[in-house]
C-alpha cells in the first residue's frame, strides 16, 4: 500500500475556481479536475518564472515531485484547452501559507 501523499505548501488561493469554454452551455462540457497544488505549482514556474528547485523548496517538497505535479497539471491544462474542455480548480493535499492558513491540510484535516 503507497504511504499517503505529503501535505504540499501553497501560498495562492485562487478567488476564480472555473474557466471554460466562451459560447459553449456549460452542460455540454466536459470537466477537467485541477488541483490547488497544481495551479500552485504551474503558478510558480510559469507565472513567476523560478527554476523547479526553487519551486519545490517554496512548496516543501522534493524536486522529482514538484516535476511530476508541474507535468501532469501542464498536461490537464494542454487537455483542457486542445479539447474544448471546463477546468475547475478544487481539492488536493495541501495547507495554505498565507496569514490565515496555519498548518492544517485541507481536505485531510492532517496535521502536515
Amino acid at each position: 500500500m503507497p504511504r499517503p501523499p505529503k501535505c504540499r505548501r501553497v501560498e495562492f488561493l485562487p478567488e476564480i475556481t472555473y474557466f471554460k469554454p466562451a459560447g459553449v452551455p456549460l452542460v455540454k462540457l466536459e470537466e477537467i479536475a485541477l488541483t490547488v497544488e497544481e495551479l500552485e505549482a504551474i503558478r510558480l514556474k510559469d507565472l513567476e518564472g523560478l527554476e523547479q528547485e526553487v519551486c519545490a523548496e517554496r512548496m516543501e517538497v522534493s524536486r522529482p515531485t514538484f516535476h511530476r505535479i508541474l507535468v501532469t497539471a501542464r498536461n490537464k491544462v494542454a487537455e483542457a484547452l486542445v479539447q474544448g474542455k471546463a477546468i475547475r480548480i478544487e481539492g488536493g493535499n495541501f495547507h495554505h501559507a498565507g496569514k490565515h492558513g496555519g498548518r492544517r491540510c485541507r481536505n485531510k484535516g492532517k496535521s502536515c
